[in-house]
């Protein structure tokens, strides 16, 4: 187990819901930072990118930046070494144009009116997972019984795992994701996950269903690989578990601490979509998105970037670039939607951003149906905020009604 008194890695440092104080200082002084990301990194060079328009400036360029994690391509096209079984499939470590193959046959299953199939199993989940807070409480834990508990089932509906097979699914990804546990408990836990989705794509190469998997195998069947097929489950958990179960935690206790905010989305759909998008900008649940290798030397915010070098996008502090809203510091429902970076940017944008976003409003407009009088049930600065993960959240959120 990592020792708890291990520091953060830079990047990932808060102070509840704002980045923490020396990431301030560090965009303070410039959009692009040299830095030691890492406990034990030494003097690797690494750039931290914190400006906005930078780090919309790297995301997007895909022709001078790679995300490839097993060795990058060139400026001039070449491909990376092989890519290792537990990487195939991951379209956030791909560059073009293996990204743009796997990209362009997942898209269609990602438009918003293919999204909307799956709105009556959301709102049923949501419901279900509302019982249970209300069975439980007052007082209740938000995050363990809803925020933690809609968004598994979500990606299972969504994948097409049985019913029947879900708490045992989900139990095996949790324990493959976990960061915390040894490597050994990790090895075994993600051996076992891989090899649950190994039998999954096997059942549905032989009868597919309407999941998108099924989907997937009907239409592109000869075009993906078993891997390709594993590792795209893969990454929908990857993406979808923590970031939604923070935004649902994190998003609640966000609204309970500004009464007034909440009081502006409660019962007004236009006015939840545009809370929403201020929530995802203002709390910025990813870190951030995969590092990226410069391919060529460059000027990048005043700094000389050379090839090789490493650039870590800070989606927090990005988003509460003051060139990116007036006020960026402040929660603000009415605010016209910016052009955040919270689902990244460029080829490399959110895929699953549609159902995200649906997924957000079913649950935040089912809890403040349920519960018109929910509140903390302690005070605020005793509820404890969730660091060692891949998205930040809380990790309990006791309420009451």
């Amino acid at each position: 187990m990592p020792h708890e008194s291990a520091p953060l890695p830079l990047h990932t440092r808060r102070t509840r819901f704002d980045p923490a104080d020396e990431l301030r200082r560090l965009a303070a002084d410039g959009p692009v930072s040299r830095v030691s990301l890492a406990p034990g990194a030494g003097d690797r060079p690494l750039w931290l990118v914190t400006g906005h328009d930078e780090v919309r400036q790297v995301l997007g360029d895909h022709v001078r930046f790679s995300t490839s994690r097993f060795g990058p391509r060139t400026a001039a096209g070449g491909r990376p070494a092989r890519r290792p079984d537990e990487g195939i499939g991951l379209l956030m470590d791909y560059d073009p144009p293996e990204h743009t193959r796997l990209r362009k046959m997942l898209t269609p299953e990602f438009t918003v009116r293919r999204i909307r199939r799956l709105a009556p199993r959301i709102e049923a989940i949501v419901a279900e997972r509302l019982d249970a807070v209300e069975r439980a409480g007052p007082p209740a834990d938000l995050v363990e019984l809803f925020a933690s508990a809609v968004s598994g089932p979500v990606l299972c509906e969504l994948i097409g795992v049985p019913r029947d097979d879900r708490d045992d699914f989900l139990r095996r990804c949790a324990a493959h994701l976990e960061t915390g546990a040894e490597r050994g408990e990790r090895a075994a836990a993600g051996t076992a996950f891989t090899r649950y989705l190994a039998a999954l794509v096997a059942r549905q190469r032989k009868s597919p269903d309407e999941g998108f998997l099924g989907m997937l195998v009907r239409d592109h069947g000869e075009d993906f690989t078993d891997k390709e097929l594993r590792g795209i489950c893969v990454l929908l958990m990857l993406a979808g578990l923590d970031n939604i179960s923070g935004m649902l935690g994190l998003g609640a206790l966000a609204l309970l601490e500004n009464p007034a905010q909440l009081a502006l989305v409660r019962g007004d759909p236009a006015a939840l979509d545009r809370g929403i998008e201020e929530l995802l900008r203002y709390l910025s649940v990813p870190h951030a998105p995969t590092p990226r290798t410069a391919l060529e030397d460059m000027t990048l915010g005043g700094k000389r970037i050379r090839a090789g070098d490493t650039l870590v996008c800070s989606i927090p502090l990005a988003n509460r670039d003051p060139a990116l809203t007036d006020d960026p510091d402040r929660l603000d429902v009415t605010r016209e939607p910016p052009p955040h970076v919270a689902f990244g940017h460029g080829v490399h944008h959110c895929l699953g951003a549609a159902l995200a976003r649906m997924e957000l409003r079913i649950a935040f407009t089912g809890l403040l149906r349920r519960f018109p009088d929910l509140r903390l049930a302690t005070p605020a600065d005793e509820v404890p905020f969730r660091t060692r993960s891949t998205a930040y959240g809380v990790e309990r959120l006791p309420v009451t009604w």
